[in-house]
């Protein structure tokens, strides 16, 4: 018997003040130092335009690359350090200072440092719900959780379209998914990549952009895992579909296909 038919009645009003508090939360992601540094990587975003087309395809390479290495680096490490939200987001900010220092190779570079920290941090959300950090399922939603949502204006909202896929635990499957997130991630990496094109100034723009974009995808993670510690007591498709429809009454935007 699945979940949803043993759980079909209406949600109780706990469930359903969980929900609107993790809407709350979606909507927090996007503040106003995120609006902040979307404004500064839309001033220097031309930088990237100017590049040949090449570099664009060089962005989702390395998001791609950066997924992969953070998926595996991630479970090596999980357990020999305990840190808190907090700590991973100054490690970010560090490796976004150096990173920035040389501009846009530097920032390429340092994708795969940023990746890791963000995937840690996430991991660590993953573990308050009742999820096992270094389970395979559990780093595969760690890996949907860098396909929710956006950093543009016109793309700030959660995607639950990976929250009801049934992915396979073979490194195909890993393989694939990262596939479908890469693009996405490449996009919002398109932000933090503007702020770091100018050497030396990148420096600055890098640390603030890595703190920000940290707690953007642990914020992120609350919602994904909360849903999915929600789903496990009530059924997915009564929590989504609640889910949804404050979304809906709240105007943030919201994909599921």
């Amino acid at each position: 018997m699945t979940t949803d038919l043993i759980h079909s009645t209406a949600l109780s009003d706990d469930a359903k003040t969980a929900i609107a508090a993790l809407v709350v939360r979606q909507r927090r992601a996007n503040g106003v130092l995120m609006k902040a540094i979307n404004f500064v990587g839309g001033q220097v975003e031309d930088t990237l335009k100017m590049l040949p087309a090449g570099a664009w395809d060089q962005i989702e390479t390395a998001a791609r690359r950066a997924l992969e290495i953070s998926y595996d680096t991630a479970n090596r490490t999980q357990g020999r350090y305990a840190a808190g939200e907090g700590t991973h987001k100054v490690i970010g900010a560090i490796s976004g200072a150096l990173g920035g220092l040389g501009g846009l190779p530097t920032a390429l570079a340092e994708l795969p440092v940023a990746t890791t920290v963000i995937f840690r941090a996430v991991q660590g959300v993953a573990a308050q719900y009742g999820e096992d950090p270094t389970s395979t399922e559990t780093r595969i939603e760690c890996l949907a959780v860098f396909g929710s949502g956006g950093l543009g204006a016109d793309d700030d909202g959660v995607d639950t379209s990976f929250f009801g896929a049934r992915i396979g635990l073979t490194g195909a499957a890993v393989h694939g998914l990262i596939g479908k997130v890469a693009p996405k991630f490449a996009t919002v990496l398109s932000q933090k990549l503007a702020t770091q094109a100018v050497p030396i100034l990148g420096a600055a723009a890098g640390a603030g952009t890595n703190y920000a974009f940290t707690d953007y995808y642990v914020q992120m993670a609350h919602v994904h895992f909360g849903l999915r510690k929600l789903a496990r007591d009530h059924g997915e498709t009564a929590v989504l579909d609640e889910f949804h429809t404050v979304l809906a009454a709240r105007d943030v935007p919201v994909k599921t296909a």
